[in-house]
């Protein structure tokens, strides 16, 4: 054996005993999932040391594989401080309030995904859609008697359309850039062709299960209703910090200062409204807002956020990047993207493959961006060699790479659902149909149409080219 260089073979053993030991010990024995990628860090972190590599190598790669994650974790906190001061505040209360007024139970999940993704679409960040209406249509559905793991499905199913379908994605727009298209929205009408069908095919699945949902007690709703108006100044003024987060995302505001924008203009009406001691904020920023009533199960709904709230996530994506990188800096990923790239000599295998690379390389490292450029950058050239246009190499980027890190335990979009929606990641990930259908319908036709993606011809469905044509 070479020092300091692993074989592909190598690479291969090394990955099936760490998603062996990861499966195990995660799912098998229930441990949280910090302690078990810890310790596949730590044998890795050894094990590298063994066949050669330095000690200032290996922490080289640990300093590159947090890097990406230093501002979601930073967006994490933020989100920490905005759940907190809307509960603070009425405005999640309030949405609760008018939603439970106006929402149907058997169109409860149909309406979920559907607001969800043209909130996405508005917004251009999943993950701001999940943190504010995810959250409130959790408590909504709960009030409701609704499955969590159908509520949850449906707020991250649409939450990732909208990303997938709006020209303020960063996401959309790395994926864009990586595999070289001039125009965002030649990717957005490319994407289209298989995001629309995925997502009709959701809605109706939301749909049929929702009329099969059991109607909820009503004087239990209507008591929550009573609660939250009894504890909360409930009132239109209180969407003001949904419109300003709105307003910010449409003017292309960064995601951080997007969220802190909607937080402070939220904490300036409730110290105008509720004239609250500033060290009261202060704590319930920190330590998240808890709302003692005699009632507890509007306590649990409402209660929730602060900085503190985010901290196990923020662990969570620390030492997942940590292994990730640390992956990445001994050629492990490298090895086994790179032998993929090469058994591809038809457009359908090249879109399989790249599929695989970038679902490989999620579950591997966790990073949706690292999923992205990886891959992108490795078959962009087989791209150009078949012809093929680079709008369907960012297809692949946005479907198997952003959208399948919301379905890794430990990637940084998991991580970030199970934290903000406050459900474990084997409860939604079954149930967030789009994501697995996106990917799905993206390998389908390269085979049945990758033989005329090429740069001079392109034949999709007629209903596809007719979805096209509207975009135009």
């Amino acid at each position: 054996m070479k020092k300091g260089k692993l074989s592909v073979l190598e690479s291969l053993i090394i990955m099936i005993v760490m998603f062996g030991m990861l499966g195990t010990m995660m799912i098998a024995l229930g441990m949280t999932p910090q302690i078990p990628i810890l310790l596949a860090f730590t044998l890795l972190l050894f094990y590298g040391r063994f066949r050669g590599f330095t000690w200032n190598q290996l922490q080289d790669g640990i300093v590159e594989g947090v890097k990406p994650g230093i501002v979601p974790m930073i967006i994490f906190i933020m989100i920490g401080v905005l759940v907190s001061a809307w509960s603070m505040s009425g405005v999640i209360p309030t949405i609760m309030v008018y939603g439970l007024e106006i929402l149907n139970v058997r169109f409860f999940l149909f309406t979920v995904f559907v607001s969800c993704c043209l909130v996405g679409v508005i917004v251009g960040s999943s993950f701001t859609t999940i943190s504010t209406l995810g959250i409130v249509f959790m408590g909504i559905g709960h009030v409701m008697g609704i499955n969590t793991a159908l509520t949850a499905g449906s707020i991250v199913s649409g939450a990732l359309f909208g990303n997938n379908m709006s020209p303020l994605s960063g996401t959309t727009n790395l994926a864009t850039g990586i595999a070289g298209v001039d125009n965002v929205f030649d990717h957005i009408r490319t994407i289209a062709h298989t995001a629309i069908p995925s997502a009709t095919i959701t809605a109706i699945i939301f749909l049929i299960a929702g009329h099969t949902t059991a109607n909820p007690n009503m004087s239990s709703v209507h008591h929550i209703i009573n609660a939250l108006n009894a504890n909360f100044f409930v009132s239109p003024w209180m969407l003001v910090p949904i419109a300003v987060l709105i307003i910010c995302a449409i003017m292309q505001v960064p995601a951080i200062p997007t969220l802190l924008s909607g937080s402070i203009t939220a904490i300036i009406m409730h110290i105008f409204i509720n004239h609250p001691k500033l060290s009261t904020i202060s704590n319930q920023i920190m330590n998240g807002f808890q709302l003692n009533s005699a009632d507890k199960k509007i306590n649990s709904i409402v209660s929730g956020g602060g900085v503190t709230s985010m901290l196990s996530s923020i662990s969570l994506i620390l030492v997942a990047l940590t292994l990730g990188g640390v992956l990445i800096k001994m050629g492990v990923v490298e090895n086994l993207v790179g032998k993929m790239k090469q058994s591809v000599n038809t457009p359908g295998k090249l879109i399989l493959t790249s599929v695989l690379s970038a679902i490989g390389v999620n579950f591997l490292v966790g990073e949706q961006y690292i999923s992205i450029i990886l891959p992108g950058t490795t078959f962009k050239e087989n791209f150009d060699k078949q012809n093929i246009q680079p709008v369907y190499l960012s297809r692949i980027l946005a479907s198997g790479g952003a959208d399948i890190n919301a379905l890794v335990p430990w990637g940084v979009t998991g991580i970030f659902i199970s934290g903000v929606l406050g459900v474990s990641p084997l409860v939604f990930i079954p149930c967030a149909f789009y994501v697995w259908m996106n990917p799905l319908l993206t390998v389908t036709f390269g085979f049945i149409f990758g033989k005329n993606y090429n740069k001079d011809k392109v034949v999709e469905p007629k209903i596809n080219r007719q979805v096209s044509e509207q975009l135009n």
